[in-house]
């Protein structure tokens, strides 16, 4: 007789671990409670689906923030090339763009998703759109699953219910309350890769401006440390600040209060501090008569030239001839070290995954087997693993999703 093993959550952490299951022989059964699967993974990466990132296994570790040793079993079974091989090899064609981030050659989502269904139906797993009330636990064992009208009965119960991240598409916590029911502590929930909202009056006026090639540190003050640094791409919103080195920075920023995290962007990172004024210099001489706030842009964003003014406390009328030595030096400290304050963690609902969730400790990291219930699994984004953007969370996904679907199937 097959094993029956029993899927929480259809996500790419399920599907995967729901594939591999039947693939190694088990009698499986998907409970997702949308009417469609994947419905997250259809919107990740603004629709495109950054499926992977194709680095090796020591690469993908140090883009892991939380737990990064938990992972070295699942991800040496099954690695970020496998991955791509995976989907290569059912039809699904991709490429390798900018950090190594792989996406679908149709840079559809969509495609990623009907490629995971495919490899459902192929290994026949039974796909039920049902909403899982609880588990259905005996004499330190899980025995299946309860419904809202029946009991589900099973040899083994893996949970991918995801965390609480855009909970329209089903992520609403589901599995930290399976867990916690389990006998499982669940770490402090946190947004991780995730905007952040900042105090600086002057932010609002730069809504919409998006900047290209910068640098960051962020600075923690309680420590009087810098925790993080990057370089890349942000936006300033509405609220504060956003884009791809803003999200990364929040996976570093744990015990959020006011005032403490603070985000000083160097606008010219290309250019140290000697050369750089060397540039400024040049400016103000092609524009010597002229306001120096009708004069810089060359230098900066024409969004950007009276907030960088005004924080070198240069009256924008000032012509650039008039500049003294004092005021230029203030400009260029202005350009290196423009400085953001950091308010707060915008709510999680917006976040792209979720820090914290299933206590790691209490998981065996060779099959992903609960070591407080026997037949029970987790993978994927309810356990408390996550990482920087660039492929690497859906990676997490695949790889602890594939470890706990075969470990499920061929248990003794």
């Amino acid at each position: 007789m097959p094993r029956k093993v029993i899927v929480i959550g259809a996500g790419p952490a399920g599907m995967m671990a729901a594939g591999a299951a039947a693939e190694n022989g088990a009698d499986v059964i998907l409970f997702e409670k949308n009417k469609t699967v994947g419905r997250k993974l259809a919107i990740t990466g603004k629709g495109r689906c950054n499926i992977t990132n194709f680095c090796d296994t020591d690469e993908f570790i140090a883009h892991v923030t939380a737990n990064p040793r938990f992972m070295y079993s699942a991800i040496n079974a099954f690695s970020c090339y496998d991955t791509v091989a995976f989907f290569e090899e059912r039809g699904l064609r991709t490429k390798v763009e900018r950090g190594n981030r792989v996406f679908p050659v149709s840079d559809k989502a969509g495609d990623v998703v009907d490629c995971l269904y495919d490899y459902l139906t192929e290994n026949r797993v039974q796909i039920l759109n049902s909403r899982v009330e609880g588990l259905l636990l005996s004499e330190g064992a899980v025995r299946g699953v309860r419904l809202s009208d029946r009991e589900v009965f099973a040899d083994a119960v893996v949970v991918t219910c995801g965390g609480l991240s855009y909970p329209a598409t089903g992520s609403t916590g589901d599995g930290y309350t399976f867990a916690k029911a389990a006998g499982h502590t669940i770490t402090p929930l946190l947004p991780s890769l995730v905007p952040l909202v900042c105090g600086d009056p002057d932010i609002p006026a730069l809504q919409g401006l998006s900047l290209k090639n910068i640098s960051i540190r962020v600075i923690d003050y309680y420590s009087d440390k810098e925790i993080y640094s990057d370089f890349g791409e942000m936006l300033f919103t509405h609220f504060g600040v956003s884009g791809p080195v803003i999200l990364s920075s929040s996976a570093h920023m744990r015990d959020m209060s006011p005032d403490r995290y603070v985000i000083e962007i160097d606008l010219k990172p290309a250019l140290d501090e000697e050369t750089l004024d060397k540039r400024i210099l040049r400016d103000l001489a092609e524009f010597a008569n002229k306001d120096i706030g009708n004069s810089l842009s060359k230098l900066l964003p024409k969004k950007l030239i009276p907030v960088v003014l005004d924080r070198a406390q240069i009256d924008a009328h000032t012509k650039c001839n008039a500049l003294t030595a004092e005021k230029r030096r203030a400009l260029l400290m202005t350009l290196k070290r423009f400085t953001v304050t950091v308010r707060s963690f915008r709510p999680v609902k917006e976040a792209v995954v979720t820090h914290g969730g299933v206590d790691v400790r209490d998981i065996d990291p060779r099959t992903m087997e609960s070591k407080l219930v026997r037949g029970l699994y987790f993978a994927g984004e309810v356990l408390d693993l996550d990482a920087y953007t660039g492929g690497f969370n859906l990676q997490i996904a695949y790889s602890t999703g594939r470890l706990a679907g075969k470990s499920a199937a061929s248990a003794d």
